[in-house]
């Protein structure tokens, strides 16, 4: 599962890279405990977001409507789970 950073520690280490030009992702990556990449991918989130950093919470979603279905899928998924189970079982109790 990935790791979640709040607004807070994304905010400073944006402000660092943003203070820090002259330095590479990857020197500020092992400052921070952070993935380069990721680090990159704050910094273009923020430069697309008119200097606003941007926290979704779990999850690559394009957009809260995109996390709200995901999460609808799961819920039923596991209802029919749920059933498949309940079905199995009393097939078995009724023989």
């Amino acid at each position: 599962m990935a790791k979640q950073y709040d607004k807070e520690f994304k905010e400073q280490v944006i402000q660092y890279v943003l203070d820090h030009p002259d330095l590479a992702y990857t020197q500020i990556a092992k400052q921070f405990g952070v993935h380069d990449t990721t680090i990159g991918g704050w910094v273009k989130s923020y430069k697309e977001h008119d200097d606003q950093v941007v926290v979704r919470g779990s999850g690559n979603y394009a957009s809260d409507e995109a996390k709200e279905i995901a999460h609808l899928k799961k819920q039923l998924r596991d209802t029919q789970d749920a059933l498949n189970v309940l079905k199995k079982a009393i097939s078995i109790l009724g023989k």
